[in-house]
């Protein structure tokens, strides 16, 4: 599900999850997991997060989400909130390695990194226009607001948009474009760089820039309840299968 490979003083964790790396209960409680074993390794000083074959991750398993009903979809999303505030905050140093399409949930992903490297080619990053009917929860929001300032959050969230790595990279949603082949090893090298600050000095100065963002988020109760409504609102959900049904009838 997340695959844990050290390469030297990196830990590579990589998203094994299906085609599309899709975010589930499962996934996230491994990826906890994951983070948690690198965090009491003290010869694993930094984290590369990537994906499997052609994508990183295409975001929360919509197929799962009509499945389990209302119950699985509040659990899904206080399990993502969650699992994206640990990623985020995790006080190592963490780079996004994006070998393919970091979609929706997956931007979320990449984005809780401290850089995000991507693969030069076809893959995309950011928010279909399906998707981007959904509500997202706050965390997620303010997590790409501060990783990609010169970003528009509103262009990205409310008119559905994803950009090849070329324009990922103008807008400051990835830190560098690279060569598919060299992406895991140019990932590793910058993490280790980034470890080499100190492991006390690196946390310190992660937890003062990020803590404020988790602070917003956390005052955001009321308008996290109606995301959690939201994503059990039955149009939405019918409109979500009709979606699935249609896109499955096209193979």
């Amino acid at each position: 599900m997340i695959q844990r490979e050290d390469r030297g003083s990196v830990g590579l964790l990589r998203i094994d999850h299906g085609k599309v790396g899709a975010i589930d209960l499962e996934l996230l409680a491994t990826l906890e997991q994951r983070l948690d074993e690198v965090e009491a390794s003290t010869a694993v000083t930094a984290v590369v997060l990537a994906g499997s074959g052609t994508c990183f991750s295409a975001g929360l398993d919509l197929r799962r989400i009509l499945d389990g009903g209302e119950p699985y979809v509040r659990e899904l999303l206080a399990a993502f909130r969650r699992g994206i505030a640990r990623l985020f905050t995790f006080p190592r140093p963490v780079v996004a390695a994006l070998n393919g399409h970091a979609i929706a949930g997956g931007c979320v992903l990449a984005c809780c990194a401290d850089q995000r490297m991507m693969a030069d080619g076809e893959g995309a990053i950011g928010f279909p226009r399906l998707r981007a009917r959904l509500s997202y929860p706050v965390l997620a929001l303010e997590i790409v607001r501060f990783a990609a300032p010169g970003a528009d959050l509103e262009d990205l969230v409310f008119r559905g948009a994803t950009h090849r790595p070329a324009r990922a990279l103008e807008l400051g949603l990835v830190d560098e474009v690279v060569a598919p082949e060299l992406l895991i090893a140019r990932a590793c090298e910058s993490a280790e760089r980034l470890a080499g600050v100190g492991p006390a000095e690196f946390a310190a100065a992660k937890a003062e820039r990020r803590g404020p963002v988790l602070e917003v988020a956390a005052h955001q109760t009321l308008q996290d309840e109606a995301v959690d409504r939201a994503w059990a609102d039955p149009e939405l959900r019918a409109a979500l299968r009709a979606h699935l049904e249609g896109r499955a009838g096209q193979r």
